[in-house]
């Protein structure tokens, strides 16, 4: 039978990084052996789902990469993928269960089993509820139900252990005189979550259960259910938490804007993201993968570190294409202690994925960020391609994401430099600089070629004649012409913005000083 994997978001937010690296552990094992991958969607909890965050789960996978052969808009023949939706099944089978003495009807009230549970606590024992119809007869359970529908709950054998062999964590085992009786129906007649995964699961074929850590103590009550269902349990492993970096605490939305930096914070701010929204919205968080998507990472440098986060090919490699993931990838490989995220990591590999994107590629990726902070319009001419791509050639290995373009291109593409007042004060209004500079624009008015090697052969020939250091000249040709001091090679950045528009930004600059 070929491996069945599946991934079951709720619709409650954006997509979590933890939950896809899960997603894409189960995708790169079914894709390695020839299986299928489903997408469900665990909709069940009316009170939390917000049918709009649906579509931005859909858009986050298809953006990575991590495409689905059975669940929403694909379809497929165990359907539908929605558990909203399926809610008769789960039904059917808690009645089954009641019918073959597996599942009894329970009476007591919230306030009963609170007080249940507050006895337990006060004799210092372990709280586990067993209701008071759980050995009537079957037909007298049905007659009782029927009469009065009320929560159902799994009778739980006693005297059992139920053993895991999870496929990362080896052996777990669970005493079942300690498990309680859970409710696998509510009263309403919606079904429970760890009932429901379950009946979708044997319904859908799932071989494997392939999941994050958090939802091992789910797993006996679950084997137990397959049990009494009488259906073979499938495969488990259990992968384990991603952590903040450098902490031992679970990666959240709550705690991860403290690592927006400011110079994220800057690009979100340019493209017309306001503070309050960079604080607020999950769609801007770090611990979503919409986040990163926003800021214009290559979705490939995501997915490879994704699938290093605590798995391995060897102890060496960490630019791993997707291909050779696929090809190499085994759940044995994958550390059974928890995975420390790494922004700053992330941020290496993206840059590197950059690095081996086309240059037509990477103009192409960039554009929508200048159009959206206002610097190039919506009609892209071939002359505002050109100037697009000099920049990127002169950013060279600067560019890691698309939206780095917005830290250092803006002076290249404003109307008008916008002059930081330090950066004047510090290379415009030294000693004798505003002489050189009058004299070195001189100069650059008669050179005969504009081109970056040609001016900077002109600049260290002028150095050399007035006995200067060619880096004071540099700083305040780059300040007077871009007004920043960060930016592309300053050569590179004379260059595109060409002859006429450097010889009045300088002067511009200097009388900026002049006027300081």
């Amino acid at each position: 039978m070929a491996i069945r994997t599946r991934f079951a978001p709720s619709p409650t937010g954006y997509l979590h990084i933890g939950g896809v690296r899960t997603a894409l552990f189960n995708w790169l094992l079914t894709r390695r052996l020839g299986g299928q991958f489903i997408l469900r969607i665990d909709d069940t909890d009316a009170e939390r789902n917000r049918p709009e965050a649906l579509q931005p789960i859909l858009d986050g996978f298809r953006w990575l990469g991590i495409d689905w052969d059975e669940g929403p808009e694909v379809g497929g023949p165990f359907g539908p993928y929605f558990q909203s939706q399926r809610n008769h099944l789960y039904v059917e089978a808690a009645l089954r269960l009641l019918d073959q003495g597996h599942a009894y009807p329970c009476y007591r009230t919230k306030e009963e089993l609170e007080a249940e549970r507050r006895q337990a606590e006060q004799a210092k024992r372990p709280y586990v509820h067993r209701g008071e119809h759980r050995d009537t007869p079957p037909a007298e359970n049905r007659r009782l139900y029927d009469a009065r529908p009320t929560a159902l709950r799994l009778k739980v054998p006693l005297g059992q252990t139920v053993v895991l062999n999870d496929l990362i964590r080896g052996r777990v085992e669970w005493q079942t005189d300690l498990l309680g009786d859970p409710v696998i129906l509510r009263p309403d007649g919606r079904a429970l979550y760890n009932f429901a995964t379950v009946v979708d699961d044997v319904a859908m074929r799932i071989t494997h259960v392939i999941r994050a850590a958090e939802h091992l103590s789910n797993t006996p009550i679950q084997m137990l259910t397959y049990q009494a269902l009488g259906e073979p349990t499938p495969l488990f492993a259990h992968v384990p938490v991603v952590n903040e970096p450098k902490s031992k605490k679970k990666l959240s939305k709550r705690d991860m804007g403290k690592f927006v930096t400011p110079e994220v914070r800057a690009k979100l701010r340019a493209v017309g993201w306001t503070d309050a929204q960079i604080d607020s919205r999950d769609d801007l968080n770090p611990a979503t993968v919409a986040f990163y998507r926003e800021l214009g990472y290559l979705p490939a440098a995501l997915v490879n570190y994704l699938g290093r986060l605590g798995w391995s090919l060897d102890d060496k490699s960490e630019m791993i294409p997707l291909e050779q993931m696929i090809a190499h990838f085994s759940l044995e490989r994958v550390n059974d202690a928890p995975a420390s995220f790494d922004p700053d990591k992330l941020y290496w590999l993206a840059g590197e994925y950059m690095r081996l994107l086309p240059v037509e590629e990477r103009v192409a990726g960039v554009i929508p960020f200048l159009q959206r902070a206002g610097l190039i319009g919506p009609t892209v001419d071939a002359g505002v391609r050109d100037r697009v791509r000099r920049v990127v050639e002169a950013m060279g290995d600067r560019l890691k994401l698309f939206s780095d373009i917005l830290l250092y291109a803006a002076p290249l593409f404003r109307p008008e430099p916008v002059y930081e007042p330090a950066a004047v004060q510090k290379r415009l209004k030294k000693p004798g600089v505003p002489e050189l500079l009058w004299a070195f624009r001189e100069r650059l008015a008669a050179v005969p070629s504009f081109e970056a090697p040609a001016l900077e052969e002109l600049l260290r020939r002028f150095c050399e004649e007035r006995g200067i250091a060619a880096g004071l000249l540099i700083h305040a040709l780059r300040v007077s012409t871009t007004g920043t001091e960060v930016g592309p090679g300053v050569f590179d950045c004379l260059a595109i913005l060409g002859r006429e528009e450097v010889l009045r930004r300088i002067a511009l600059g200097l009388r900026q000083a002049a006027a300081g």
